[in-house]
């Protein structure tokens, strides 16, 4: 049973026994169908007036489509990123170790991008990546990332504008949040 705090409270949720050297999520099959989706969600994220549709489905050949269930550890403490993720569906939520339980402390949405950090500075992970819901994500590994900036460099440079942007929303809220608490203690005088 694991035990976590978020923003609506206390939440529990029962996971099996699973050691983090075990994460596994359940990898889905591209269909046609999801191509046509994907693309359709990609060309949301990017200027689309350089990268035409064509090189949009070519990207998705460098990535797998995941589905963690809720309270599933994408990725978790301690761990050097070797895939970032884009939330298609769902959410992920960045949770804090504390002594006897998890706090939450940000929220991933869709069309945001999960997992650049430690990507990108090959440092081990301060948090646990967890599904907050029954979730959809598009993963690129690094062996993948690394194809994709010899092949396809202005894609790499795109993904890289997109990483900025998905830091930049979380900073923003993390900035408003702590404002927001910062009023609250000063007004009450504690």
């Amino acid at each position: 049973m694991l035990r976590y705090e978020n923003a609506g409270g206390v939440d529990t949720i029962a996971l099996p026994n699973v050691s983090t050297s075990q994460i596994t999520m359940e990898r889905l099959t591209i269909t046609t169908e999801d191509r046509e989706a994907l693309a359709h969600f990609l060309g949301q994220l990017v200027d689309t007036s350089i990268l035409t549709r064509r090189e949009i489905h070519d990207f998705l050949d460098y990535c797998d489509l995941m589905a963690p269930k809720k309270g599933e550890v994408i990725a978790d403490i301690g761990q050097v990123g070797e895939s970032l993720f884009f939330v298609l569906e769902g959410q992920g939520c960045l949770m804090a170790q504390l002594p006897e339980s998890e706090m939450e402390v940000g929220k991933i949405q869709p069309g945001e991008m999960l997992g650049e950090m430690s990507f990108f500075d090959r440092k081990p992970r301060e948090v646990r990546l967890r599904a907050g819901e029954d979730t959809r994500l598009l993963r690129i590994s690094r062996k993948m990332y690394d194809r994709l900036r010899l092949e396809r460099p202005l894609l790499a440079v795109l993904l890289l504008e997109v990483a900025i942007i998905s830091l930049d929303h979380l900073y923003r809220r993390t900035s408003s949040d702590m404002a927001q608490l910062n009023r609250y203690i000063h007004r009450t005088g504690r």
